[in-house]
């Protein structure tokens, strides 16, 4: 990126798929209610946080629906037009391939052998399925996204984006970034090499 951009990075609020622990990737599932109740948390920490420092980023999200409905509640909650934001296709969460719908334990019971192999290398595990994306493959794609960003910019997107960034651009070892945990009520603040959680 840029030295010196400014970046907010959002996950999309809690669904029902995320409740219970379901590989959502590309399937495209609504918020829920607490995952409304986030977004609204976020959109008034930026409101808080951005008339301090006295500037309007840029506002850019996943299509998928789960993110922009995110948006459009975090934009709300700054007092501006709910749909004034621009989509990146490239920041669509990972595609798990075949193994979108189930639950880590169902997979485990039906082929242990390949949950294995996620085990010892979640970061470079390839799901079976057409579309299926690795970790590796993820963080090739949205990283000529962030690289373009020139201007002080919100994205809302998903956890497999966020561990792609930080992986690429904070410094954090891949295998840390594959496990680490990625909250939906809080927002990552980067700027010159530099992230907390805000």
């Amino acid at each position: 990126m840029p030295n010196g951009t400014l970046l907010y990075l959002c996950r999309h609020g809690q669904t029902d798929w995320n409740a219970v622990g379901r590989l959502q990737g590309q399937s495209d599932i609504p918020l829920n209610d607490r995952g409304r109740e986030q977004a609204r948390r976020n959109g008034r920490t930026l409101r808080e946080r951005l008339t301090v420092e006295g500037l309007l980023p840029d506002f850019i999200s996943s299509p998928m629906v789960r993110a922009v409905e995110t948006m459009q509640i975090v934009r709300g909650e700054m007092g501006l037009a709910a749909d004034g934001f621009a989509t990146d296709e490239r920041l669509r969460e990972i595609n798990f391939g075949d193994w979108q719908g189930y639950e880590v334990p169902e997979l485990r019971r039906r082929d242990r052998a390949a949950v294995q192999r996620r085990d010892a290398d979640k970061w470079g595990f390839l799901p079976p399925g057409d579309g299926a994306e690795s970790y590796e493959m993820l963080t090739a794609r949205v990283v000529p996204f962030f690289r373009e960003l020139a201007r002080p910019t919100l994205v809302v997107a998903h956890g497999g984006v966020m561990r792609s960034f930080l992986s690429a651009f904070c410094g954090m070892a891949s295998d840390e970034a594959a496990h680490v945990g990625i909250p939906q009520d809080r927002i990552l603040r980067f700027e010159n090499g530099r992230y907390d959680w805000v």
